[in-house]
């Protein structure tokens, strides 16, 4: 998930908190804390981390988010920033989608516009689905199966609507045999044959080769229902039509978006949003600190981008508002990315690797508290298959390894070093504090790294396009990544697998393909026993460590702003510890 992505993406499902024990704390709005651990109220810092803070009930009011990252797209197949992914949840539903509870119990899939989790063959290779009564679109037309199978087509599009999750692709066609919705020479154009839709309320899924982590699949906003008669291909995203409890009302990219309640909606079909808000606003904004502000002020309630509070606000939130904040793990792992068709040499990116002051890093990004541990591989702890121990560049130690990185500099011909640009979006402060720390580094070593700030709100068309990359000389890029959903599958592969390589909207940086690591992915997914699953992703991951193409920073934690005005606060794992934002309401 970039942010995926930061999001990411992604972001991305299952951010992999620890699981605690629900406890349901109840208050009422009102002052944004008092500076200490516990605000007026009954409000608390990690208050809302793996429990319910201000349960309610209560409809109404108005939900005012404020954001420095605008999504690579609204359209539920493209968006893949793992805000979005959240945020979809109000205009989007799924067959299948995650438990609307506090921390690990998020991650649990429930039934959505299906009456169950699926009817699955004992060869694991055909999902039944029957979709429940009543479920309509905003302008009260049923949601038919034959809209599901529409919707989850348009991932092929990729020439069209680009960007998004591909695994449904990856899976349900893996010769990427059909062409898509707007090529489909059948009348209906509904000709993708691993899809059939006997009538209008039930859906089958016949999949050429297993894979355990289908339902998870299923549970993305890219497997959300579209009408052909309401699709406007790449201006889709512009107003998605709503299968959820709210629809657009307007949106001026970079600016606003406003969205009201879906008089269609049917509450008695939704087991899983809360749907307490009258309005839902989102304001934007390219000034991170003025945003902080303006949070603590009271003029917003939260981050849709939740991607922590700034350095220029940290002290004074931790001092004066800490009933207002939270501070969960969020699954994240931060990292640079080295594209091999820029530095071709493993021994040029080791040398990067080497040089680069690990504690130097997590500093700029703000240290234990607000940046996180510092990773030293490139899968995040809970992830079966993951050794937080596995240290192959000896990161751990918090300093920089000078000598392994000018022996790795004679090894690729470059003894006195070499120029490259590090790329990094111009909306976030962080990642530019953490670009100008291994910029310094560098220096050390006579490696002479520009950085090259670029338009946070055009990521998938710059660094998301290898053709782009090359041009731009980009030899490393600043991201991060959650897991799309809880697996070795749903974290490394959009990153690692030579198959996702996409030409726009590519997550792919390095464009690492190596036969051996497509190889495991292969194995790993017909495994039906994690533990097994999670050796091969073991496997994977030490590959990926020896291609050098990876530098870990830190496995995220934030700081994150919350206003006294939210009720049913909790952080939730299948979000990548952000807050279920479908269960947030406010004190009127």
């Amino acid at each position: 998930m970039t942010l995926m992505s930061t999001q990411r993406r992604r972001i991305a499902a299952g951010a992999l908190l620890a699981a605690a024990t629900m406890v349901v704390t109840t208050a009422c709005g009102g002052g944004n804390g008092d500076g200490g651990d516990k605000g007026k109220g009954g409000l608390a810092f990690n208050g809302g981390v793996n429990k319910v803070l201000n349960a309610s009930d209560k409809k109404g009011g108005e939900l005012k988010f404020i954001g420095s990252q605008e999504a690579d797209s609204w359209d539920p197949q493209r968006g893949y920033y793992g805000f979005v992914w959240d945020f979809a949840r109000y205009y989007t539903r799924q067959l299948v989608t995650f438990k609307a509870e506090p921390g690990a119990a998020s991650t649990e899939l429930v039934s959505d516009l299906a009456t169950d989790t699926g009817k699955v063959s004992t060869d694991g290779l055909t999902y039944t689905f029957t979709l429940k009564d009543g479920v309509t679109w905003e302008d009260g037309k049923p949601i038919t199966s034959k809209d599901i199978k529409y919707g989850i087509e348009r991932i092929w599009a990729q020439d069209v609507i680009s960007g998004g999750p591909i695994y449904l692709q990856q899976v349900l066609d893996p010769k990427n045999e059909y062409k898509g919705p707007y090529k489909d020479t059948s009348p209906d154009k509904l000709g993708l044959k691993a899809i059939e839709t006997p009538d209008d309320k039930t859906i089958v899924f016949k999949l050429p080769v297993a894979n355990g982590d289908f339902l998870q699949m299923l549970a993305m906003p890219a497997a959300s229902p579209v009408r052909q008669d309401k699709d406007t291909k790449s201006k889709y995203g512009l107003k998605p039509f709503s299968s959820g409890p709210y629809k657009w009302e307007s949106y001026t990219p970079n600016k606003s978006i406003k969205l009201v309640r879906n008089d269609k909606w049917d509450a008695k079909t939704d087991t899983v949003r809360k749907a307490l808000p009258d309005k839902i606003s989102v304001t934007f904004t390219t000034n991170s600190d003025d945003m902080d502000n303006r949070l603590i002020e009271g003029e917003y309630d939260l981050d849709i981008n939740a991607t922590g509070v700034g350095a220029a606000a940290r002290q004074k939130v931790l001092q004066q508002h800490k009933g207002n904040i939270d501070n969960p793990q969020t699954g994240f792992i931060r990292y640079a990315v080295f594209p091999q068709t820029v530095t071709p040499h493993i021994e040029c990116r080791k040398a990067m690797i080497y040089a680069a002051d690990s504690k130097s890093l997590q500093t700029a990004r703000g240290g234990p508290q607000a940046g996180g541990d510092i990773a030293t591989n490139m899968l995040p702890p809970a992830i079966k298959g993951a050794d937080p121990k596995a240290d192959p560049y000896g990161k751990l130690a918090g300093k920089p390894d000078l000598a392994k990185a000018k022996e790795a500099l004679a090894k690729c011909g470059k003894p006195n070093g070499f120029k490259t640009t590090i790329a990094v979006r111009n909306n976030k402060p962080i990642e530019i504090a953490t670009a100008e720390s291994l910029q310094q580094a560098l220096k050390a070593v006579n490696i002479d790294a520009q950085i090259d700030q670029f338009d946070g709100a055009q990521t998938s068309g710059i660094i998301g396009s290898p053709k782009v990359v090359k041009e731009k000389g980009y030899g490393v890029i600043i991201m991060g990544w959650g897991a799309d959903f809880p697996t070795g599958q749903g974290f490394l592969q959009p990153l690692v697998d030579g198959r996702f390589i996409l030409q726009s909207g590519n997550n792919n940086f390095s464009e690492l393909n190596d036969p051996a690591v497509n190889g495991l992915f292969d194995q790993a997914l017909k495994e039906t026993d994690p533990a097994k699953a999670g050796e091969l992703y073991k496997q994977i991951n030490t590959k990926v460590s020896e291609a050098a193409v990876y530098l870990p920073f830190t496995h995220e934690k934030n700081i994150i702003w919350r206003s006294s005005r939210l009720t049913n606060v909790y952080t939730a794992d299948a979000y990548n510890g952000r807050y279920d934002y479908a269960s947030l309401g406010v004190v009127k």
